[in-house]
């Protein structure tokens, strides 16, 4: 998966957004948020890290850990929460159907939840 695809996957999301937080940096070296309109909460951050595409994903704690130790290209959230965020090597071991439930479940993550009905 290339970054364009990876940023077109994620603008599937209904009120996803790209944003670019780092003005200062262009081209390869450059951070895509990938971010809901409601809120601004970001749910994905593509990079290219060790010179490889990258993208850091919101995620349960306890599926955090297990996807850790089922994928050797799934590490801690690099620049992130440990606890909450894992960052994803594209084009690794990680299946990009994998790759995408996790995409899914980081945007179901940060989506603005519904108003409270009162009693």
């Amino acid at each position: 998966m290339t970054r364009q695809e990876l940023v077109a996957f994620c603008l599937t999301f209904p009120d996803a957004y790209e944003d670019y937080p780092f003005a200062e940096m262009t081209g390869d070296d450059s951070w895509t948020a990938m971010r809901h309109n409601a809120n601004k909460k970001t749910f994905a951050f593509i990079n290219v890290l060790q010179d490889r595409l990258a993208v850091n994903l919101k995620c349960d704690p306890f599926e955090a850990d297990f996807l850790r130790q089922a994928f050797r290209d799934v590490i801690a959230g690099y620049h992130m929460n440990k606890t909450h965020w894992n960052t994803v090597y594209i084009g690794g071991d990680v299946p990009e159907d994998v790759l995408k439930q996790m995409i899914a479940g980081s945007y179901a993550l940060i989506k603005p939840k519904g108003k409270k009905k009162n009693d």
